[in-house]
């Protein structure tokens, strides 16, 4: 539970789950480049063992201490661990194979509203007018910025199956993000611990299937490069990061902050593939830090 100075702690809670949308989106745009190269249920298994290793040695003594508590909600860990992050895991890298960044743009931005309807659906939860507010503006930002601030390019976009399967994984991490209130009192590397290994073993059947099928990991520098970034970053920091953000703030506050995403993914092409900062770049992110700024707050 949060502890200390409310304030001091929002500022926390608000710089995790800003640094979790930035490790997620990288993920996007990896999970894109690497479509038809590494197997989808190869990375999904490897991006959760991986960090699973890297944690024991720190978290095995929270563990023990911790153990009472999580076995007392066992179901609950394991339905966190299934649907955050097992599932949402590997129909992220099977959508991308069939969709495209910008598609998964415009799916992702339905996330905060998802999330503020999981929590009404599930719990009863009841937004702010000014959380609605910063929702709405800082979908327009994210708007602004897929369509280059023309409306007409909005129409022009084709949406496919794997569309389909990005917006079944929205929805299930908005019911994960809801349910975190739900998780027990216990130390964020128990936490972490228990739905990486969780995530790690329900998919290592398929990737199994997905090996005896012919869909192997080849041993190249692009390989070795992403599994060592989607171990670190899209699971290990941004989950640790996103969960204890949740815990301090609230789902649906924390929601808006995926808005973040597509703003960082911008940022990140102009950096790493030297696309240029355009007008309607700026006036998206404005829209998006501002709605931000409004949802993250109360009253």
């Amino acid at each position: 539970m949060p502890g200390g100075d409310g304030r001091s702690s929002g500022s926390i809670a608000y710089l995790l789950v800003a640094i979790s949308a930035l490790s997620w989106s990288g993920n996007h745009i990896l999970g894109r480049a690497i479509a038809g190269h590494v197997p989808p249920f190869a990375i999904s298994t490897v991006r959760w063992l991986l960090p699973a290793l890297i944690l024991w040695p720190f978290a095995h003594a929270h563990l023990a201490r911790d153990w009472p508590a999580m076995r007392g909600h066992w179901k609950l860990i394991l339905f966190l661990g299934l649907i955050g992050g097992a599932l949402f895991g590997a129909l992220q890298y099977i959508g991308l194979q069939y969709t495209t960044a910008i598609n998964v743009s415009v799916l992702n931005s339905l996330a905060p509203v998802l999330i503020g309807a999981a929590g009404v659906a599930l719990f009863g939860d009841r937004l702010t007018g000014r959380q609605m507010l910063g929702i709405a503006v800082s979908l327009a930002g994210v708007l602004v910025i897929i369509s280059k601030a023309s409306p007409a390019t909005l129409g022009t976009l084709a949406f496919n199956w794997g569309d389909l399967i990005i917006l079944f994984n929205m929805a299930m991490w908005a019911v994960y993000s809801a349910c975190l209130r739900l998780r027990p009192s216990v130390h964020w590397l128990s936490f972490t611990f228990a739905i990486a290994v969780i995530s790690g073993v329900a998919t290592l059947p398929f990737w199994v299937l997905e090996h005896a099928g012919g869909h192997t990991l080849q041993p190249t520098m692009m390989t070795a490069g992403a599994l060592a970034y989607v171990s670190i970053f899209p699971s290990l920091v941004a989950y640790a990061c996103w969960n204890r953000g949740v815990e301090l703030i609230g789902a649906n506050r924390a929601g808006v902050f995926l808005h973040l995403v597509p703003l960082y993914s911008a940022v990140l092409a102009g950096l790493l593939l030297g696309e240029s900062l355009m007008p309607y770049h700026v006036a998206g992110f404005l829209l998006i830090l501002s709605g931000v700024w409004l949802a993250a707050h109360k009253a």
